[in-house]
């Protein structure tokens, strides 16, 4: 129990005596206040307690005296907590113009787990110590799950007429289809949204307009996809755009099918085979699991977000409004992580269809389908408050007299001598600038569309920093596949 806030500083001496040494600490001053908001930090991922600023640690109230320097800089301090946390200090005569300094903790907050300059501290007896990470994964999980997120507040202003009744039994057709939804569900959709959780004591929860809504505008503006198809590899001009509002599992059909109508489909001679093989720019199911995961992760607060789909000529890039889950970071993506749901409602329904799995492994199978269809995997990043995720594709399909299609690599005409020149210089790293200055070129977008991007899509050169393509420490080296065509080529 956190002590009560004593009423004169001599009431202080006697806490320690009481055992408040698991929700109390002393400090002789704020020249001690780094130490003091770990405690504060402990305390607010535990039950709550308080810091004094000012008594020994015999537990003599001797004070300090303080100004309004002292406030601003306990105030700045604080800037340093993640979740932002209100910690009004107040002020206990010592005597002698002196004071005591109390921070008062309220715990058990919606917000744990708290970090302090981005560690999380836990109180242990009458000792405060970092936090474990498997313990602090797990205060993140139960956090994600709390009984107050955006998706199961209740959706006030609309109501059953506002739900489209054709999508909610062509989705629970599909979830049936599965086998993840056994048993009757009902004949109305009052009885299926019951049965799925979306609607508390008869009033619709927010995921129920995510998912099944027909009616958006003003209340759901962020219920929205944006598409386009840009010339080149900037924003400068649009070849094709589409903005549509409706529920989830329509987005990701309609962003589904605006890949397809833009996606170019390299194909090859088999031998033995009478047909050519198409091979697909992105494997579907890779793209379709990073579609999804920005629908059912991303932060649905904010209310002019979108999730966006952007076409370049080098590149695909899927965003999502609001960073990443916490405790998700892009470097976990690429290895074994926790499943940390933002909007586990939402993504149950992803799941009873069939779409995705629970297990956390998503952007692991999309980086194992991109390895195998011998193209890059994707990097994930977080630029300001989006998440986004790149695939660094030929999108604007590989014409002859500026790169090889994918079934001449390692022909004769596959490579052309500037080509040839960049990969015979990456035999050792090289910069952008280097290459560019060896085949006289100035233009870096041209250049990179020309003749980088295609030999990157085709593994014969890799990035030495995949993970930030666009590093100014990037370099370039030839790998494997691209020694044995500058082989072929030679030998033709």
């Amino acid at each position: 129990m956190i002590p009560k806030v004593p009423a004169t500083a001599r009431e202080l001496a006697s806490l320690l005596k009481q055992g408040e040494g698991k929700t109390l600490e002393f400090k002789r001053s704020t020249g001690e206040l780094r130490e003091a908001l770990q405690t504060v930090c402990a305390f607010l991922n535990g039950s709550g307690g308080m810091v004094l600023l000012g008594v020994r640690p015999d537990g003599d109230p001797e004070g300090q005296q303080v100004t309004d320097r002292t406030l601003r800089e306990i105030a700045q301090a604080c800037d340093h907590f993640e979740p932002p946390v209100n910690l009004p200090v107040e002020r206990l005569p010592a005597g002698a113009g002196r004071e005591v300094l109390i921070l008062r903790v309220d715990g058990n907050s919606d917000s744990i787990p708290f970090t302090y300059d981005s560690r999380p501290y836990e109180r242990v007896g009458s000792t405060t110590r970092k936090m474990a990470q498997a313990a602090y994964e797990k205060l993140l999980l139960e956090r994600t799950h709390s009984r107050r997120r955006w998706e199961n507040l209740p959706a006030d202003v609309l109501t059953l007429k506002d739900i489209d009744r054709d999508e909610v039994f062509r989705i629970i057709g599909i979830a049936q289809s599965v086998g993840r939804l056994i048993g009757p569900v009902g004949r109305s959709v009052s009885d299926v949204l019951d049965r799925l959780g979306l609607r508390e004591n008869g009033q619709l929860l927010q995921a129920a307009v995510v998912l099944f809504g027909k009616t958006f505008l003003p209340h759901y503006p962020q219920c929205e996809l944006r598409m386009a198809r840009f010339r080149g590899t900037d924003m400068a001009e649009f070849l094709d755009q589409r903005q549509i509002r409706g529920p989830a599992f329509k987005l990701l059909e309609e962003a589904e099918l605006f890949c397809q109508r833009h996606f170019p489909m390299p194909a090859k001679i088999v031998p033995g085979q009478m047909r050519r093989v198409e091979k697909p720019l992105i494997p579907p199911d890779a793209m379709r699991e990073i579609l999804i995961n920005a629908l059912i992760h991303r932060d649905y607060t904010v209310a002019g977000g979108a999730v966006s789909l952007a076409l370049f000529d080098d590149r695909v890039e899927v965003w999502s409004a609001g960073e990443f889950p916490r405790g998700i970071t892009p470097a976990i993506l690429k290895r074994r992580h926790l499943s940390i749901q933002r909007n586990p409602i939402i993504a149950d329904m992803f799941y009873r269809t069939g779409l995705i799995e629970r297990w956390g492994r998503g952007t692991n199978r999309v980086i194992d389908m991109c390895r195998a269809a011998d193209i890059p995997p994707p990097t994930f990043e977080q630029i300001g408050l989006g998440a986004v995720v790149t695939f660094q594709v030929n999108v604007a399909g590989i014409q002859p007299e500026v790169a090889p299609s994918w079934h001449q690599v390692g022909t004769k005409s596959a490579l052309s001598q500037e080509q040839v020149i960049i990969l015979r210089l990456c035999h050792e790293e090289k910069t952008l600038l280097d290459l560019m200055s060896a085949v006289g070129r100035k233009d870096r977008t041209k250049f990179r569309t020309q003749f980088l991007n295609p030999l990157l899509a085709m593994d014969l050169i890799h990035m030495t920093i995949p993970d930030k393509p666009n590093s100014r420490l990037q370099k370039y080296t030839i790998t494997p596949a691209g020694i044995a065509a500058l082989r072929q080529k030679q030998e033709k």
